[in-house]
């Protein structure tokens, strides 16, 4: 049976036989890059306002909007800050949870007013007078069946240093509907950059593209979605992020450029969320068999055909006290002429799975992954991560060798003891060959790009930083991280096993500073920075335009991700 059928079979099940009630609650993903929604719900989570499992991202616009209600119950728990971002939100995503609108909306209005009389900045009020009490979209229609939101992408930075200038900038557009219990999203976004910051080989956080030997790349992500009362799917191309993390997750960072993906997402108690994703990923490796040479007007010319390569994804969390998460997964990246239905199916461990179907010949590339994270202590939140690339127990005792492991733990501290306030270390340690694999069709990458931790394998990073939030949607954070990274032993062809990890300190990154970033009106940011950096050691990792002692001055302002 051909995979598209496939797709048909699965969402006429959904739709037919799921005991789900006729309620119109959609859910779409919200860009993880829109921080500002992300680290308000963080930090309301941290004073215990509302329960959040932070470990996978995107969350939903609808899950938003259910935080959000959670918080507006209990406003007087917040301070008059975060009651003005709290508000500041609600103008967005108020209107996602259609089944409840018309509480929703006269709810906020009644706080609306209450909270008018606070102190708050001259431009906040002239907003509200020019739009009221809903977001600003360029065009928004919403009835008892349908809605609609369009908005243009549209910004850019500029950067400055000894090296001379650089500059970014983006335009697109973006729109999302509902339908009962349908919902449909798109984005459309042309990217330009010069010099090029994010190349595969370059080990930052900037976001990768699909390069065309250029400093031009466009990216589409979006994609349709079906939600019933305890769950929801969907097939959609979009970014993830795995990992607690305040400053690069270490299961899947999100860095690479979005790939088709089959989700599902379970919720079926308060203590127990399940994810699961089949992608589709770019192997970037020509297959000599299927490639073949044409001629037409234009010429003679060789066309290349990729390896075709699948990642398969699984998460479970439990809840077993108020304020814990722990969770559970596996995954596996696997190279087949068509998807295998072995790892279409969620609940598998897929290591066992490979055994059989790969039984007598070289196995695929599997890894396993775990992560607990606690607010328990009011305004604190503590955290660790370990991925596991290749365990082998006779290794431990070992001196001379070492799993394939990353680990990464660190703690963020809200409104304490200083309201408006944060603070957060974090430490990450990676071994050798983590992220790595010597079969070139099953690497842990799409696009050449990394799909794990920014700093790849053999690596080391401590992160520190200190933050104030003087009015609503303003962030003032001072930062300060190390980084250092030691020999690829892929490029050495070194043995597999009993690597040492950072024999030697091949790279390195120190940089401090300061950053500010204020959210105008919904989605609409501005940012400046300036900071010292350090870059030494081997030069394909980084940059020309940022390596050496860098004094690099930053602005930009966007709307719409």
């Amino acid at each position: 049976m051909k995979i598209k059928s496939g797709y048909i079979i699965i969402f006429i099940f959904i739709y037919l036989f799921l005991p789900v009630e006729r309620i119109s609650s959609q859910e779409i993903p919200h860009p993880v890059a829109n921080t500002g929604i992300y680290q308000f719900l963080d930090e309301l989570a941290n004073d215990q306002v509302v329960q959040l499992s932070s470990v996978v991202k995107p969350y939903s616009r609808l899950f938003i909007a259910r935080c959000l209600r959670d918080a507006d119950e209990k406003r007087d728990r917040l301070s008059p800050r975060q009651q003005r971002e709290l508000d500041f939100y609600l103008r967005d995503f108020g209107k996602e949870d259609s089944s409840r609108n018309k509480l929703f909306r006269s709810s906020f209005s009644s706080n609306f007013e209450k909270v008018s009389s606070a102190r708050e900045d001259l431009f906040s009020r002239l907003i509200k007078v020019i739009r009221g009490n809903k977001r600003w979209d360029l065009f928004y229609y919403s009835d008892s069946l349908f809605s609609l939101t369009i908005n243009p992408i549209i910004g850019g930075e500029f950067f400055t240093n000894s090296s001379g200038t650089a500059t970014y900038w983006r335009n697109g557009i973006e729109a999302r509907a509902y339908v009962n219990r349908w919902g449909f999203y798109a984005s459309l976004r042309d990217n330009h950059e010069k010099p090029l910051l994010g190349k595969p080989s370059f080990l930052t956080q900037r976001e990768g593209g699909h390069l065309k030997g250029s400093s031009d790349w466009s990216e589409m992500q979006g994609g349709i979605t079906y939600s019933w009362k305890w769950g929801n799917a969907g097939f959609v191309k979009d970014n993830i992020e795995w990992g607690n993390n305040y400053n690069g997750a270490n299961i899947f960072g999100g860095r690479n450029p979005s790939f088709i993906q089959l989700r599902l997402q379970l919720r079926p108690a308060k203590w127990f969320t399940f994810n699961y994703f089949h992608g589709w990923l770019n192997s970037m490796v020509v297959d000599s068999a299927n490639s073949y040479w044409m001629s037409n007007s234009y010429g003679t010319n060789y066309r290349e055909v990729y390896h075709r390569k699948f990642l398969t994804a699984n998460m479970l969390t439990v809840t077993p006290f108020k304020y814990l998460n722990i969770s559970a997964g596996n995954s596996i990246v696997y190279n087949n002429t068509s998807v295998n239905p072995a790892y279409l199916m969620p609940l598998f461990f897929y290591k066992s799975v490979d055994h059989s179907v790969s039984s007598g010949i070289d196995n695929m590339n599997s890894q396993m992954f775990f992560d607990i994270s606690s607010r328990q202590i009011r305004h604190l939140h503590l955290y660790a991560t370990l991925f596991v690339d290749e365990l082998a127990i006779s290794r431990i005792s070992k001196k001379d060798a070492w799993n394939f492991l990353s680990w990464k733990s660190g703690f963020r501290l809200n409104n304490f003891p200083f309201s408006d306030t944060y603070f957060t270390t974090e430490f990450t340690y990676s071994y050798p060959l983590t992220y790595q694999h010597y079969v070139p069709t099953t690497t842990f990458e799409s696009n050449n790009y990394n799909l794990g931790h920014y700093l790849k394998d053999n690596s080391r990073e401590w992160f520190i930083s200190a933050g104030y939030r003087p009015v609503g949607n303003l962030d003032i954070q001072l930062f300060f991280s190390d980084a250092v990274r030691g020999p690829d032993y892929t490029e050495l062809a070194a043995p597999r096993v009993g690597n040492p990890p950072l024999e030697s300190v091949e790279w390195r990154n120190t940089s401090a500073g300061l950053k500010a970033v204020y959210q105008l009106i919904n989605d609409l940011y501005a940012q400046f920075s300036f900071s010292y950096s350090n870059i030494s050691g081997n030069k394909n990792w980084s940059p020309e335009y940022l390596q050496g002692k860098k004094l690099t001055v930053n602005f930009g302002i966007t709307f719409g991700f």
